[in-house]
């Protein structure tokens, strides 16, 4: 690495975000021996997503076993690690690589050159990168999704995201108004019911929950990490199979519910409609109590405006809060396509996108964007097992792609677009099928034309097994120009 006359400086591979996918293949790279590498980080700190959620109760929603590298097991103390002990372990992670780390460093643009085979990356700042490798690990939760309500600037205490989460607000016998019931308010909700004075949840879809199996991280951790990775892998025919393949976990997650609220009225109102699956399941022992405490109140009529003292819902009746938090999740399909990237022929990915959808080959790499490689991309999110073990496989498949570029003695190589549709059209062939599409719900997974660009639609392992070797008949290469 080094700065050039003219202060770019430069490396092999320029990886952009300090989250577990970009820390990851930071990692993946020391590991193989190439140490040429950059990461850009816009935040202070590393961790990503798990930096920014410091909400109380913000945890995985996987099992703790689950959910670190293969080559960096993390140590749990609970069966699904809370997020200061997952910034813990991302920092711990980070810490041999801090000097190839660059914080504040946020990307304004990113274009390819055709002359020098190198990617040209501008920070807002004004530092320049160049490199010859691209990788965009930004991934998919770090856009807020803030609902456009009628008078929200109105009204007179705070408003927070759970995602920016202000730890100065005092909760203790406040009156709290929650609108979301994701994986966010799942968390959140139980933790702040027993200090508010009341809490009110505006619910405009309920979701399934199951139990969350137990609260001790297990001693051993390898032989726990494949029961707990199997058993997630089961529940695949239930979200991608027909109607009867979820039935029984359908029933499982009603008796959950059942045994947890006695009262009828609040039973119906957190009853989903839609099959298991649909949208994201989720695990609480904790939830259904807290809303079934003396100081909670499920609203089910949607919200017609915010007042300076608080919510009226379409029941006209105004419910007073002292504070509004927003379990409304992310802006998950627009996030990577709001990078500014500038490939062949001076095309944008947003370009790109926005014409033909996201389309990409197994989630990883776009036709006109040369040697430049996606983690956490189009249709590589989970709906049933840890993302972790996805972007393991996509940084596999990275440094296969880097190490045949080498072999080959090419300096680029590109996805051809015939591969990518053909890999584009068969995910979403299968999921036209899936419970994501069926099963009567809408949900983050699907963009503003109902396609989902999220999730990968069957077993991770099969996903492992398409990314694990790179076929050079599927790119283009691109070799020096001979004298």
């Amino acid at each position: 690495m080094g700065v050039t006359s003219d202060d770019v400086r430069s490396a092999r591979v320029l990886i952009i975000g300090a989250g577990f996918a970009g820390l990851g293949m930071a990692a993946a790279l020391e590991r193989a021996g190439e140490r040429d590498f950059l990461v850009l980080e816009k935040a202070t700190g590393v961790g990503g997503t798990w930096r920014a959620n410091t909400y109380p109760g913000s945890a995985c929603d996987v099992p703790s076993v689950l959910y670190s590298y293969a080559a960096a097991p993390g140590r749990w103390t609970t069966a699904r690690a809370r997020q200061p002990e997952i910034l813990d372990y991302l920092t711990g992670v980070a810490a041999p690589l801090r000097d190839r780390i660059v914080l504040g460093a946020e990307v304004a643009d990113g274009r390819w050159d055709e002359a020098s085979a190198r990617w040209h990356v501008a920070a807002v700042d004004g530092r320049r990168y160049a490199a010859q490798f691209l990788v965009v690990a930004t991934g998919a939760l770090n856009l807020p999704k803030l609902p456009r309500i009628p008078g929200a600037d109105t009204f007179g205490g705070p408003v927070m995201h759970t995602a920016d989460w202000d730890h100065g607000v005092d909760l203790d016998g406040a009156r709290v108004a929650v609108i979301g019931t994701g994986a966010s308010a799942v968390q959140v909700v139980p933790e702040i019911a027993g200090r508010a004075a009341h809490l009110t949840l505006y619910q405009r879809t309920p979701s399934w929950v199951l139990p969350a199996r137990g609260t001790r991280a297990p001693r051993l951790r390898r032989v726990a990490r494949a029961v707990e990775y199997w058993r997630a892998e089961a529940l695949v025919p239930a979200l991608a199979g027909p109607r009867t393949a979820s039935a029984r976990l359908q029933r499982r997650a009603r008796r959950h519910l059942t045994s947890q609220i006695a009262d009828p009225g609040l039973r119906r109102a957190l009853t989903p409609e839609h099959r298991i699956g649909c949208k994201r399941i989720l695990y609480s022992d904790t939830y259904f109590p807290a809303l079934a405490g003396p100081g909670a109140e499920v609203v089910t009529d949607p919200i017609e405006r915010i007042t300076p003292d608080g919510v009226v819902a379409a029941d006209g009746v105004m419910r007073a809060a002292d504070v509004i938090v927003l379990a409304t999740g992310f802006r998950v399909a627009g996030a990577l396509a709001r990078l500014p990237l500038t490939g062949r022929d001076g095309i944008t990915l947003q370009q790109r996108w926005q014409a033909a959808g996201a389309r990409t080959h197994l989630g990883i790499t776009v036709a006109g964007l040369p040697n430049a490689f996606l983690l956490s991309g189009p249709n590589t999110g989970l709906g049933h097992n840890s993302v972790v073990f996805m972007i393991e496989s996509q940084i596999r498949y990275v440094l296969g792609a880097i190490a045949a570029v080498d072999r080959s003695g090419a300096v680029a190589l590109d996805v051809r677009e015939s591969v990518q549709d053909a890999s584009h059209d068969e995910v979403q062939r299968r999921l036209g099928t899936a419970v994501w599409s069926t099963g009567g719900c809408a949900s983050w997974y699907l963009d503003g034309r109902g396609t989902n660009h999220a999730l990968w639609p069957g077993s991770s392992w099969r996903y492992r097994a398409r990314t694990r070797r790179v076929r050079l008949e599927d790119y283009e290469m691109t070799f020096p120009a001979r004298p």
